[in-house]
């Protein structure tokens, strides 16, 4: 990427810095909807206009919070870390976590407000009569983690266990926790966790031990421990366990609910040993949790536990993704800000050519996850509508988007720290905030490797790369725009078919795959919105994620006029909302 900006004048180093530069630039303040007109079109293409026009203020009222009254309360959240309780100042054993303030008004604004774990799942969120699709629900969780990540674990956590229990669950056992797990009052509210991991277990499901014994009124009785259990004083619990007597492997494996308190007003018989001290997502708690017979009920077939609780991981999975792509959105309007207030050498940092090479290098990533979160969402509208082959579609899309994205955060938040420079690595700005939460994603509810071979699993068990190539083959239309793709494509599928052999491919083929997808989305983009800029994207994904070229060749030159938008300074007219 090689950027020509206008010629500074003779003499530009010994010019007073312009007007708006500042030495340390703030957007605290900043609404980050209006920052970002960009995501306003891709919602119009995305949502239905009449859900658009009705969550349009909603949107930029939490663009506004984003930016800043959630920012604080999210910095102070995460300086003060939830404390477990064991007892009572009464000497009981009764434990509990003490949660700062601002974590708690954070919760407020996304379960109560906003109903980011209930809008999905029935109407009468934010006034709409009806439950949203996906990608309301993703545009909300979209804006809301470019402030706070760690809280939209919880959120997600009770989305995803509301839809599994809605799809797997008992009629008795769904009528009786449904309502509170969808309530935006917080008095009432069930949150969700899922806890799977066990120190010897991990990813490797079928070596789980935590037991399972039958009661005599057909609840079950657990017994073990689970080893990282986000949201661990959660309401209500997805657990996996062994049922005893039942088969060795996967099939012993089933899926439990676990309440934190019994019908009868009993806490259940379960404890949190420890929280776990966390390189990020501070502002919400994880712990270690011991089984001691705890009481829970089974959800769905015995033996399809793991094949259930997949349904919720997947969910989880791509909820990663979503944050992910927020991460990076918010990091490279952190940038770009800077980057347009800075002033160095009697310019400012936008207007030298290498800074802002490395600003699109910011942008490329970023934008190409936003693209594949929204066509994740679609497909999963799709499916859940029952739609011939969208569920092969999204099978395959969701591990892409955690796999690639997630990774890709990690990178972006570090590259876009260094526009800020010193002060970057200050815990006082967002950005070391923004690099510590960014490292979860490529590790929670799968690891690059186990999330890599999903996709490989989707491929062989869903038939999900035929149906992934039309899709991609859709999107590119007569291919003109990017003529280069469908043979590309060719050899990524003809890569991914041969990973089913070589499972050390695997990685290779995924980004492969995600890249050639990332690209076809932003150039169907381009297409269905006018953007020509989004089509030069498409084209540098190409070029740089794709296509061989000579790592010793200089680099060629972009239109400055198609790649211009991007670099816009994201404070022109975002000022905050009261």
């Amino acid at each position: 990427m090689h950027l020509r900006p206008p010629a500074p004048p003779p003499g530009a180093a010994a010019l007073a810095p312009p007007s708006g530069a500042a030495a340390v630039p703030d957007s605290h303040g900043l609404n980050l909807w209006r920052a970002d007109p960009v995501l306003q079109r891709l919602a119009g293409l995305y949502l239905p206009p009449d859900l658009l026009a009705h969550l349009a203020p909603h949107l930029d009222r939490l663009g506004g919070l984003a930016g800043g009254p959630l920012d604080t309360l999210a910095a102070a959240a995460d300086r003060n870390p939830p404390v477990l309780h064991s007892r009572n100042r009464r000497g009981e054993d009764a434990q509990s976590i003490e949660y700062h303030p601002a974590y708690r008004e954070m919760e407020r604004i996304a379960f109560g407000e906003y109903g980011l774990a209930a809008l999905s799942h029935r109407g009468g969120v934010l006034g709409w009569d009806a439950p949203m699709p996906p990608a309301a629900k993703y545009l909300l969780t979209y804006l809301l983690v470019q402030a706070e990540f760690g809280l939209c674990c919880p959120v997600s956590m009770t989305d995803s266990l509301t839809r599994t229990l809605r799809k797997f669950g008992g009629p008795a056992l769904v009528a009786r926790y449904l309502p509170a797990l969808t309530s935006q009052d917080l008095d009432t509210l069930h949150q969700g966790a899922m806890f799977m991991t066990e120190q010897g277990a991990g990813s490797d499901i079928a070596a789980t031990v935590v037991t399972a014994a039958p009661q005599a009124d057909g609840s079950w009785a657990l017994s073990g421990d689970k080893w990282f259990c986000s949201n661990p004083d959660a309401d209500l619990a997805m657990v996996l366990a062994r049922r005893e007597g039942g088969p060795p492997g996967l099939r012993g494996v089933s899926l439990f609910l676990l309440p934190r308190i019994l019908p009868d007003g009993r806490p259940n018989r379960y404890r949190i040993q420890r929280l776990k001290a966390k390189l990020g997502t501070r502002s919400m708690a994880s712990g270690e949790i011991r089984l001691e017979g705890a009481t829970a009920w089974l959800v769905g077939e015995p033996e399809a536990g793991f094949r259930q609780m997949a349904d919720m991981v997947n969910n989880s999975r791509l909820s990663n993704g979503v944050r992910a792509a927020g991460l990076m959105r918010r990091a490279a309007t952190e940038a770009l800000f800077i980057a347009h207030r800075r002033v160095a050498f009697g310019r400012r940092l936008v207007e030298m050519p290498l800074m802002r090479r490395q600003l699109l290098k910011l942008l490329l990533p970023a934008e190409q996850a936003r693209s594949m979160v929204f066509q994740a969402a679609e497909a999963l509208r799709r499916a859940d509508a029952g739609e011939e082959g969208a569920y092969a579609l999204l099978r395959i899309l969701t591990p892409l988007l955690k796999f690639r994205a997630c990774r890709d955060a990690r990178k972006v938040t570090g590259d876009a720290m260094e526009v800020r420079g010193g002060c970057g690595y200050i815990e006082e700005w967002s950005d070391a905030r923004l690099l510590r939460d960014a490292h979860l994603g490529s590790i929670w509810e799968g690891t690059s490797n186990i999330v890599a071979l999903d996709v490989l699993r989707a491929a062989q068990r869903e038939g999900s790369l035929p149906v992934l190539q039309r899709h991609v083959l859709e999107l590119l239309g007569n291919a003109g725009a990017l003529p280069e793709a469908p043979a590309a494509l060719e050899r990524a599928l003809a890569l991914a078919a041969q990973a089913q052999e070589r499972p050390e491919l695997a990685r290779q083929a995924a980004s492969a795959l995600y890249h050639l997808t990332s690209a076809a989305a932003l150039a169907w983009e381009a297409g269905q919105l006018g953007l020509p800029e989004r089509l030069a994207l498409a084209r540098l994904v190409l070029r740089h994620r794709v296509l061989p070229r000579d790592p010793l060749a200089p680099g060629t030159p972009e239109t400055e006029a198609e790649l211009a938008p991007l670099l816009a300074d994201p404070g022109q007219g975002a000022g905050a909302v009261a």
